[in-house]
């Protein structure tokens, strides 16, 4: 006799992935899971103490290692102590490329009244040292921040005058097309050390192509070159946005990354926003977009397998949360929702937001994820009723389809993705196109796991740890 303790199951390549709220999982025969639940289990067997082992069943009604079992579920949850930690401040809409797939609804750089308020700036940085939060990230967006650098390097300075006596660990990121890197605005980030985030798309025709710009792509390289080498290599990361068109390029994406100088690739979906939203038909793009990463994860992993290291950082998220039993911060990925607990963003005009995607959102004169103004009260803010009400439905854990669905301690709950693509923020996951892309990437990665374990397990080990060979 055996009790059941809590599991979820995908079936799989005609198998059947267990998987708990721990994060252990095993891959069984089909038909094993009716097996487990009707007590019919050979107590000596293999797959028994597996199951025990693994916190699928217990030999008592209250398990004998509980504690454990609670202490490597509140590790998981960790990222819930300290609230909100990344910061984000849109300090201008204006910018200086015409992106095609613009989700910030950027405007022209020569518009005026889109630059943030520097009474606001400061008011919105007061506000993010009311975060209990003993690590606190600013980074800076737009449009294109580095177009208004005395912002920025304001900014900074009044943070760092706050944090004399906060005594917080400050983390600054300027999120920049690196076309504008001046002399005197690396300078600020070499004092400050902070860390450049970039964007590119590939090679040059497709760069320029996605970029509305014949010569963005040179214009990026040398800005990145320029900021490497007053910075370091390490201080200066780039993700990709795939467009429609990138869709039919995926090694020439990854090599452009390497040719170009980086370890790394995240390779990151549009997202319905702003321009993007205007992508006719979403459900043939994720289709392609998951046939696309399949094929840009197959090449990495090749190029991993030469003794080149080269990260998906997507995928290493993932891995994180499959390998590991310690959380991440990535927004997409946690339950409760990232949104207010993880990031909070200051909007050039002063208002506050749940999210990135929150204030984006804005620029279409929809204000659902509005939290109210840098004027409000933090506690107005943060725990007022708009977020009350948005915490009803931000976790997995208590919403139909992700309840009961196998990955849900892996995957997240994104209300803001639910309201922009379905029309409310509880959604309706077998037509999600969010739902629909994690389950097929984090099957895939369950996959290479299980059928290729001794091929890809040193190589995703390495990209977690940070280690090379």
């Amino acid at each position: 006799m055996y009790y059941l303790l809590p599991f979820r199951f995908h079936v799989m390549q005609g198998k059947e992935l267990l998987i708990n709220d721990l994060g252990d999982f095993l891959l069984v025969p089909r038909g094993s899971v009716e097996r487990i639940v009707n007590r019919e289990i050979d107590t000596d067997g293999d797959l028994y103490k597996d199951l025990l082992a693994s916190f699928f069943i217990s030999e008592q009604p209250l398990p004998r290692l509980i504690d454990t079992m609670a202490v490597r579920l509140a590790t998981r949850k960790a990222f819930l102590d300290h609230f909100t930690a990344l910061h984000i401040f849109v300090l201008t809409l204006r910018c200086n490329q015409n992106c095609i797939y613009c989700q910030a609804s950027s405007k022209e750089n020569h518009c005026s009244g889109y630059d943030m308020d520097e009474t606001n700036l400061f008011r919105a940085i007061d506000l993010m040292f009311c975060s209990p939060s003993p690590a606190l990230t600013m980074e800076f967006q737009g449009g294109e921040p580095t177009l208004v650098p005395d912002l920025i390097r304001k900014a900074i300075e009044y943070a760092e005058t706050r944090n004399q006596e906060q005594k917080r660990h400050m983390t600054y990121v300027i999120c920049t097309n690196c076309v504008n890197l001046t002399d005197d605005l690396l300078n600020i980030c070499k004092q400050y050390d902070v860390v450049i985030s970039t964007s590119l798309d590939g090679p040059q025709f497709l760069h320029d192509r996605n970029r509305g710009k014949t010569d963005s792509y040179n214009r990026v390289i040398t800005g990145i070159e320029k900021a490497r080498a007053v910075l370091g290599e390490n201080h200066v990361s780039a993700l990709m946005t795939t467009s429609e068109y990138s869709l039919n390029f995926p090694t020439e994406i990854i090599d452009a990354y390497r040719g170009n100088g980086f370890h790394s690739i995240f390779i990151r979906a549009l997202n319905p926003y702003g321009l993007a939203s205007c992508n006719a038909d979403w459900i043939m793009y994720y289709k392609k977009f998951i046939v696309f990463y399949k094929q840009a994860l197959e090449y990495i992993i090749e190029i991993n397998k030469t003794g080149e290291v080269f990260v998906e950082e997507f995928a290493t998220l993932i891995l994180r949360k499959i390998l590991t039993p310690f959380p991440i911060g990535f927004v997409d990925l946690q339950s409760p929702s990232g949104i207010v607990n993880g990031v909070a963003v200051y909007n050039y005009d002063g208002y506050v937001y749940a999210s990135d995607e929150s204030r984006m959102l804005a620029e279409s004169q929809d204000y659902t994820f509005r939290l109210g103004h840098v004027t409000d009260k933090y506690e107005d803010l943060f725990y007022g009723r708009k977020v009350q009400q948005i915490s009803r439905i931000w976790a997995t854990e208590c919403i139909a389809g992700c309840a009961d669905c196998a990955f849900q301690s892996i995957c997240g709950a994104d209300p803001v993705r639910n309201y922009s693509t379905q029309g409310d923020m509880y959604g309706f996951r077998p037509g999600s196109m969010f739902c629909y892309k994690h389950k097929m990437i984090i099957e895939y990665l369950f996959q290479l796991l299980t059928e290729r374990t001794e091929e890809v397990l040193p190589i995703f080990k390495s990209w977690i740890t940070g280690t090379r060979g």
